[in-house]
């Protein structure tokens, strides 16, 4: 089993650093802006707004992050690819929320623990890109960052980044975090109404016929135990939901990178839970040298190049007092791949002294591009690749605590397979992504039912 201790606030040993250290060391996937003194005017602004989320919030998520790690919770973690200024809406973020409520029942019913919600939203603008720039019909231009950097219209002015879109992401992550808030807080994650989360366009799905005996089941125990005890359970009407996105642009973080009363070190307060990207997890790089330093728990994604002497290496960069609940691993290896370059991986880990919690996203490691030049994933290849993890991880003495997903709430077609046996030819029907493909809500809570069944397989 992975190592896992009783969780202790805990303030590291942060050895020279502050929240520019980061700057003294090489830094990639950068964004080149062409006026510095308009970034540092920008920046400036940006150090003076409010913080997104509270420090309490990120120390409550540390310690269930502790409590997965020691196999008393499971970790949910999804949302959008990237997401976009435009889809700054109230249908969509409802939609998004919808999904992973529906997971989460599903998971907590199945597994019989609690999960910890994270979503991948309110902050994911910015991306990584494999190449600078981007080639059209002889025309070349800066590759699209994520609407935190620049727009996905392919001419020259929508590519050059524009350091005023820090300060609209700033402003689209605070009103997506405070809506799902109202929304968290005023009941709509109530267990005893989960008609709220109803998704208009599935209803005719056969998944949702299987949700809503669940639900309907799950009401019953709830009815049940408020007719024993003669109080209604009102701990049930709201649950917990927090943020993360990968800390890609560090000018941003560190803007918002600080200290709070009653509280020592430094905190990042654009989210919960930012992660560094397996291109930026350099152990000699800007993003390791800035997440060294925060108190938040931070992800680290792990790709089939990483090996154990580099994985070490991070533990002990990342999380020199063994804090628990500060680590997660995030790996991403592709079916093909995972069944020799995990267990190394798991080996690894087990020798640190860190606690891990770890998660796996299926999604990453397992995108193609079809005869039409469109990018998608095949639903089999997710699924083999999370059932595997399942699996790797119980033969080695490990264990799988979570999943990361690029999901959504809406009506696309952007992964083969699933419920509905999407073909190649369904995916020009409603491709909607401006980066990576997504699964729907089917083929989300489809998935969900498959890591229950699992799991009830390996008990």
């Amino acid at each position: 089993m992975s190592k896992a201790t009783e969780y202790v606030d805990t303030l590291p040993e942060n050895i020279g650093w502050q929240p520019d250290s980061w700057q003294s060391r090489q830094a990639q996937q950068q964004a080149t802006y062409p006026d510095a003194a308009a970034l540092q005017a920008t920046l400036a602004e940006l150090s003076s707004l409010p913080p997104l989320v509270t420090s309490w919030e990120i120390l409550s998520l540390k310690k269930q992050i502790a409590e997965a790690q020691a196999g008393n919770r499971f970790f949910l973690q999804g949302g959008d690819c990237a997401e976009s200024f435009a889809e700054c809406n109230s249908e969509v973020i409802t939609n998004r929320l919808k999904v992973l409520l529906q997971m989460s029942l599903a998971l907590t019913h199945g597994l019989q623990k609690p999960v910890v919600r994270v979503g991948r939203f309110a902050g994911q603008y910015a991306k990584p890109r494999s190449s600078d720039v981007e080639t059209r019909a002889g025309l070349t231009l800066p590759s699209y960052r994520g609407d935190l950097v620049n727009s996905v219209e392919f001419t020259p002015e929508a590519r050059q980044p524009d350091p005023r879109r820090l300060i609209q992401g700033h402003a689209c992550s605070s009103m997506t975090m405070n809506f799902v808030r109202a929304l968290v807080d005023g009941g709509f994650a109530d267990l005893h109404h989960p008609e709220y989360w109803n998704l208009s366009w599935v209803e005719h799905s056969p998944l949702a016929d299987e949700f809503q005996r669940l639900a309907d089941s799950l009401g019953r125990a709830v009815n049940f135990m408020e007719t024993i005890s003669g109080r209604r359970a009102g701990s049930l009407k709201r649950v917990d939901f927090y943020t993360s996105h990968e800390a890609l642009h560090l000018h941003y973080e560190q803007a918002l990178t600080r200290t709070v009363p009653r509280q020592q070190g430094w905190f990042n307060l654009t989210t919960h839970f930012p992660w560094i990207g397996m291109r930026t997890a350099d152990v000699d790089g800007a993003h390791v040298e800035y997440f060294r330093g925060i108190r938040n728990p931070i992800g680290i994604k792990v790709g089939p190049g990483a090996d154990a002497t580099h994985l070490r290496r991070l533990l002990e960069t990342l999380n020199p007092e063994s804090e628990a609940g500060r680590m997660v691993l995030i790996h991403r290896m592709g079916a093909s791949h995972i069944e020799t370059t995990l267990p190394p991986l798991i080996r690894a880990a087990q020798d640190s002294d860190s606690p891990v919690l770890w998660v796996c996203d299926p999604m990453h490691g397992n995108t193609e591009t079809t005869t039409s030049g469109i990018k998608t994933r095949r639903f089999r290849n997710i699924m083999s690749e999370m059932e595997m993890a399942i699996e790797l991880h119980h033969q080695h003495g490990s264990q799988l605590g979570g999943a990361h997903l690029e999901l959504t709430g809406e009506d696309v077609t952007e992964c083969t397979g699933g419920a509905r046996n999407l073909g190649e030819a369904d995916l020009k029907r409603a491709y909607k992504s401006i980066v990576d493909p997504r699964l729907n809500y089917e083929q989300a809570l489809e998935l969900a039912m498959l890591i229950v069944s699992k799991f009830e397989k390996l008990d």
